[in-house]
């Protein structure tokens, strides 16, 4: 016979925070959200730790290397999608690596026999008014001049006259070394009054353009999550099929840390791409598995040496996994339960894996509630979906902006490596839909208005830390109409109400 659960599985949805003694010093500004993010053993630190509890999904509608920049900015981390070629991804984690903050790699450039008109369409497609002239055009070809909106006057200027005739040369110009550092680099464009400075090698080749207008953005970076030679973090997901190809690739180019993209992660499959990765490189590559929603699927996972451990299945927003193939688990329950069995497994042998939410947010207050059960941090994909940086198209549906968001599962997506069982090589049947979120702007002001309630709501649990709050945390059960009280009822909202005379 089968083995039966004890009650049923529940979604955060289900639950509520209830307010604990919160003393004087218990203000949003002096929550502290670092938190673990590989294991560590007891009296030790974390190789890795980020500064909010955050990470982007391994989605192709979500994780490019724009959103890893952004989201690393705000001291999280995303993980590059694995559903491309070894070749892709890895340039992707090298564009990452590679990108330094403050240090702009130029995109608008032209040659000095170019002419105005060439130098209009530049702005008209960029919308940047700096322009580097260079040799060949290039972005890192030798430096001969600037043009800036200053240097010519459309009225009165020809749209055939030549670039060199109208630019500021590069004599005239103030420039610096390649190996300035950013701190040098402003004191130089203040020192000056300058709007930006190219920095040059010693061959005269453009390399960087560091603008006075980036100088404010820099000092609101404070949470920004840099390795030991100050480049962003940045992860990268593999599977369990060309992990020999894709390892070696992605380490190559710098990634932080990889994850096995799975829909189910209790299985041989990703034992032996943890072993590949132990074989090879030691415990010097990090790498997380999943996804798991019990204690016994934790367990195998622990033992085979993952650095940390996935919980959810089916309960994504574009996920259908239930729905196709009756398996998952409520992502309350499933976190409650793997939780407890992370704490045992602490106790028993005094090493600390941390775990991970992935799917089953909603709301923004899930995130406080999945860390208060017991995550240490949280997989998003459809919240990171809906902003600028996601590397999907904004499109206007009946007059609303929307982003295309669609699922790892889905025929658009068609990645069998990560619903793979160790048979054919295709997808038999799709696990996600393809569909449209809201547009919802910059994930900078998202993601800070977030994590001001995660903050405020810790605040009146009474705690100040992620383990602070796992302790002292309160957590009760709602009834169905107890859901409906805590939102607006009884009344007629504004917003959708008739304009009543």
């Amino acid at each position: 016979m089968a083995y039966f659960f004890e009650g049923a599985s529940h979604t955060f949805g289900e639950y509520l925070l209830v307010p604990g003694y919160s003393s004087s010093e218990c203000i949003p500004a002096n929550v502290d959200l670092k938190t673990p993010v590989v294991k560590f053993k007891k009296g030790e630190q974390s190789a890795i730790t980020m500064n909010i509890p955050m990470v982007s999904a391994i989605m192709q509608s979500v994780s490019g290397d724009k959103m890893a920049i952004a989201l690393a900015k705000e001291g999280g981390i995303s993980f590059i999608y694995g559903s491309q070629s070894v070749e892709s991804e890895a340039q992707m984690v090298a564009k990452v690596k590679g990108y330094k903050a403050g240090f702009v790699t130029s995109d608008s450039n032209i040659q000095p026999e170019d002419t105005l008109a060439d130098i209009l369409a530049l702005k008209e497609k960029t919308g940047h008014s700096t322009v580097a002239v260079t040799e060949d055009g290039t972005a890192n070809g030798k430096l001969l001049g600037i043009v800036t909106s200053r240097d010519y006057r459309i009225t009165r200027m020809p749209l055939h006259t030549k670039v060199k005739d109208f630019m500021t040369e590069f004599e005239d110009l103030i420039c610096a070394s390649d190996t300035t550092t950013l701190k040098e680099a402003n004191d130089i464009i203040w020192d000056h009054k300058l709007n930006c400075l190219p920095l040059i090698d010693k061959e005269q080749k453009l390399k960087y353009m560091v603008f006075r207008k980036d100088y404010d953005s820099h000092k609101e970076n404070e949470n920004e999550l840099l390795d030991s030679s100050k480049r962003y973090v940045v992860g990268a997901g593999i599977n369990t099929r060309d992990y020999a190809e894709r390892v070696p690739a992605l380490v190559a180019a710098g990634a932080d840390v990889l994850c096995i993209d799975s829909s189910e992660g209790f299985s041989e499959w990703q034992k032996i791409t943890i072993d590949y990765i132990r074989k090879n490189y030691g415990d010097t590559v990090k790498v997380g598995a999943g996804n798991v929603v019990d204690r016994e699927g934790f367990r195998f996972l622990a033992e085979a040496g993952a650095d940390f451990i996935k919980i959810g299945i089916g309960g994504g927003s574009i996920c259908i996994t239930r729905e196709q193939k009756g398996i998952g688990r409520g992502q309350a329950t499933a976190v409650i339960e793997v939780a407890k069995a992370r704490d045992e497994y602490f106790e028993e042998t005094g090493v600390y894996i941390p775990i991970c939410s992935d799917g089953g947010i909603v709301h923004d207050y899930h995130i406080t509630l999945a860390l208060a059960m017991g995550a240490d941090f949280v997989m998003l994909g459809r919240y990171f979906a809906r902003f600028d940086e996601s590397p999907t198209n904004k499109v206007n549906i009946n007059g609303n902006y929307m982003k295309e968001y669609w699922g790892e599962g889905s025929n658009r997506a068609r990645n069998w490596q990560r619903y793979d069982m160790g048979g054919a090589k295709k997808l038999s049947f799709e696990e996600g839909v393809d569909s449209y979120v809201p547009y919802a702007g910059s994930l900078k002001d998202n993601v800070t208005q977030s994590l001001n309630k995660v903050r405020s709501t810790m605040c009146n649990c009474g705690a100040l830390s992620i383990p602070e709050l796992q302790k002292k945390a309160k957590i009760t059960r709602v009834s169905s109409t107890s859901i409906v009280e805590g939102g607006s009822h009884d009344v007629v909202l504004k917003d959708n109400s008739m304009n009543i005379k």
